[in-house]
């Protein structure tokens, strides 16, 4: 215990070096702007309130860019979890011709950087008349070769002796993957559905460029066209957004962590 006190000290220390920016960022969403450009600066606010919140849902549209957010992220999680256990438990335990091909084409997929299938993706989803509208923010991503490599590798771990038991007892191949494979998947499921939601909701260069108006801006991108021209200096108005964009992933991830963490750690195993 004695040697390893430095281990305790280093990740301490970490700890405050990555919550430190986010604290700041939720008490100075509580300041007046007079305050936030005090010199030298105050840590806990000296009179708080909680007029930036209410200048932010009230002057700027951010309940739209809210609701837009929560859509798109809800329906692409949506859409990973269904269609990637699907082609996971198809790739996992179904045979047919070609299959273990199709996982080497799954598995390159995943060292193609994005930037690369960006403006074919781009030029696909405009020439299809899909830009400014939410099927062009939600439609490329309802499937990620993550999810389907995830997906697979946790299949892969359950014995086939329980299809063979559906099986025998009359079940479809559907039923087999719906009532008996599926529900042992929960812990991959929650892994995949959080690393999704996240990846969606803070996803900002796609709907930079495919909504072209602000009825279909999602938060951040709103928050950093919001933090140009007038709005530039209105730091408590800019930190409350990024609260505000912040805090349902956080509250997600505690909500389902130890989810997340069983399910990284037993595929990780097969």
């Amino acid at each position: 215990m004695r040697r390893t006190w430095w281990i305790y000290l280093i990740g301490v220390l970490g700890l405050v070096a990555v919550a430190a920016p986010f604290l700041w960022m939720v008490l100075g969403s509580f300041k007046t702007q007079g305050e936030l450009l005090r010199v030298p600066p105050t840590w806990w606010p000296d009179n708080p309130t909680t007029q930036n919140y209410g200048d932010l849902f009230n002057k700027a549209s951010f309940p739209r860019y809210f609701l837009n957010s929560t859509l798109v992220a809800l329906v692409v999680t949506a859409g990973n979890l269904t269609f990637c256990s699907m082609i996971g438990y198809a790739l996992a335990k179904l045979r047919f011709k070609g299959r273990d091909a199709l996982f080497v084409l799954v598995l390159a997929t995943l060292m193609i950087p994005g930037m690369v299938t960006f403006v074919p993706l781009f030029v696909l989803v405009t020439n299809a008349g899909l830009a400014n509208s939410y099927p062009g923010l939600i439609l490329p991503f309802l499937v990620s070769p993550f999810g389907v490599f995830l997906m697979r590798q946790f299949f892969s771990g359950l014995p086939d002796d329980l299809m063979d038991a559906g099986r025998v007892d009359g079940t479809s191949e559907l039923g087999i993957f719906g009532r008996i494979m599926l529900p042992l998947t929960r812990p991959a499921l929650a892994t995949l559905g959080i690393l999704t939601f996240l990846g969606s909701w803070n996803n900002f260069l796609w709907p930079l460029v495919i909504a072209q108006t602000e009825d279909k801006y999602t938060l951040p991108v709103a928050l950093a066209l919001y933090s140009t021209g007038q709005n530039a200096q209105n730091y408590g108005l800019l930190m409350a957004g990024a609260v505000v964009v912040v805090l349902p992933v956080l509250v997600m991830f505690l909500a389902f962590q130890r989810h997340v963490t069983k399910g990284i750690a037993i595929t990780g195993l097969k």
